[in-house]
């Protein structure tokens, strides 16, 4: 059915707007918040009203994607979930990578939106980060700009002041707490971890974890000098596994495998065995891991599950006039292969 005056008045009743606000959106003009442009097209699909070819829903919808850079793999097996997931919707990806001291996360937001996306996913964005910002998603929010973060969130976001779209992330405290489990299964009790920057919301949870696990699971209170704190990188985890070693410890929990390579790197210069001498376990099982040498024990992040749940939620979103706030916690896996051993008999 096509859209003559008398259409025009009734799908304007239908969404509460004006008879030149249906107009605008039917002739694809600006003027519109995204807000009130999806109350218009609901109102023409429910009225039962065809929609002009170029409106169609999904086809001809662009996402914007951020995520940071690509040297962890971890962040490309995100890329590749979510733009296969958006792509079977119907949803074109705009893909944003950053690096650092390049182009940054507002820079890539501002370019998304001048582009005129219809949404945006942030993967590990500024709101992983406890010191950002959060204004910068309540502004996008505020305009009707549909949102999916994947990764931790600021402790300011909670209650009353959280940010009103759905967060998706992985039990990361749980995560460590398996890690910590395995190891002392395996009769290791000075077990240390090398952990990215303080001011990550993943690497707060994961210290939690830590600290929690080595309570239950050895009884005591770690010290300090066992927590490492470096950069997530193959640099990180060698000179975070450095400290570790010459404190004792006979196992490493890494916050990413990525900072576990550079683990089994520190410890076999430093004449250890992995697993024989030093027993690693990284955190993400991301792609190759288990061809490394030795195959890497890790704790295994939900890519595919938490990926299709933020499409999912952002087309919900895109599909409806109201914003969703939701939280979504997926539970982690360990995936034991060769890079952990019982404690050393001579020790």
């Amino acid at each position: 059915m096509s859209t003559g005056t008398a259409g025009l008045a009734e799908i304007a009743g239908h969404a509460g707007v004006s008879a030149a606000t249906v107009s605008r959106v039917l002739n694809g003009r600006p003027g519109v918040s995204p807000s009130t442009r999806r109350a218009v097209l609901r109102s023409v699909d429910v009225l039962g009203y065809e929609r002009p070819q170029r409106l169609q829903p999904a086809r001809a919808g662009l996402v914007g994607l951020i995520v940071p850079e690509l040297d962890n793999p971890i962040f490309p097996a995100y890329a590749q979930c979510v733009e296969s997931m958006l792509m079977q919707r119907g949803y074109a990806c705009v893909l944003c990578t950053q690096e650092p001291g390049g182009v940054t996360e507002d820079d890539y937001t501002e370019l998304l939106l001048e582009r005129g996306v219809c949404g945006i996913v942030y993967v590990y964005g500024k709101h992983a980060d406890s010191h950002a910002d959060l204004d910068r998603y309540r502004r996008l929010l505020d305009q009707g700009l549909p949102l999916a973060l994947i990764g931790g969130v600021a402790p300011e976001a909670q209650g009353a002041d959280r940010i009103a779209a759905p967060l998706i992330r992985n039990d990361d405290a749980r995560s460590i707490e398996l890690g910590v489990q395995h190891l002392a299964a395996l009769g290791h009790r000075r077990i240390g971890i090398a952990l990215g920057p303080h001011r990550f919301v993943p690497v707060i949870h994961k210290r939690a974890g830590y600290l929690d696990g080595m309570r239950r699971a050895v009884g005591a209170e770690p010290p300090q000098e066992w927590c490492r704190h470096e950069l997530h990188t193959l640099e990180g985890g060698h000179a975070a596994t450095r400290e570790l070693l010459a404190a004792g410890c006979t196992a490493a929990l890494c916050a990413s495998d990525t900072m576990a390579v550079g683990a089994i790197r520190a410890a076999r210069e430093a004449g250890y065995r992995v697993p024989e001498d030093f027993s690693v376990v990284g955190f993400d099982d991301s792609p190759l891991m288990a061809y490394v040498d030795p195959p890497l024990t890790t704790i295994r992040q939900p890519v595919r599950e938490m990926s299709r749940a933020a499409v999912a939620s952002l087309v919900a979103d895109l599909d409806s006039s109201e914003g969703c706030q939701r939280e979504l916690l997926f539970h982690p896996e360990l995936v034991v292969r060769s890079s952990t051993a019982p404690v050393p008999s001579w020790l």
